[in-house]
């Protein structure tokens, strides 16, 4: 059975995502649609169409050939539809700290430090993804500074 449906719009992860969060979101959207978990007809189709795009990218090897196909049939990138408004990035002129970009979700393109200032509620959630791994140290370290806010009440 053949999708038109692109892979990675139907693991719903970004087209440069590492293959960790490919993996990890099959796992989460199979769990979901899982037939044993819902019988409805439409679950059996959303799984096949999951299983045959995960099939596509699920090694680097497989995913090299797609991206090489995908790229011939799309001159053009598909935008991806979030279903979230993209947050505006603070500016920061200097980001002197050495804390990395993130290359998905909704602060793609923020930097740790940047995403500390504005939620940290995402870093803690972040810490404890597979997604957050390499920035975890970095994340520990701004989570143990205090807030602005915090520091604050403590002068008063």
């Amino acid at each position: 059975m053949a999708f038109d449906r692109d892979a990675y719009e139907v693991l719903q992860v970004h087209p440069k995502a590492h293959q960790l969060i490919i993996q990890a979101a099959y796992r989460v959207l199979a769990r979901l649609y899982h037939p044993d978990r819902d019988s409805s007809a439409a679950s059996n189709r959303k799984m096949a169409e999951l299983n045959d795009a995960y099939d596509k990218v699920r090694t680097l090897d497989r995913r090299e050939v797609y991206d090489r196909s995908r790229h011939l049939q799309h001159a053009v990138a598909p935008a991806m539809v979030t279903p979230y408004a993209e947050p505006k990035a603070p500016h920061a002129t200097n980001v002197t700290d050495g804390s990395g970009e993130l290359d998905f979700g909704r602060y793609a393109g923020w930097t740790v430090s940047q995403i500390a200032a504005v939620d940290r509620e995402y870093l803690r959630w972040l810490r404890r993804h597979t997604s957050g791994i390499r920035f975890r140290a970095q994340i520990d370290r701004l989570l143990r500074e205090p807030t602005s806010a915090s520091q604050a009440r403590r002068r008063r």
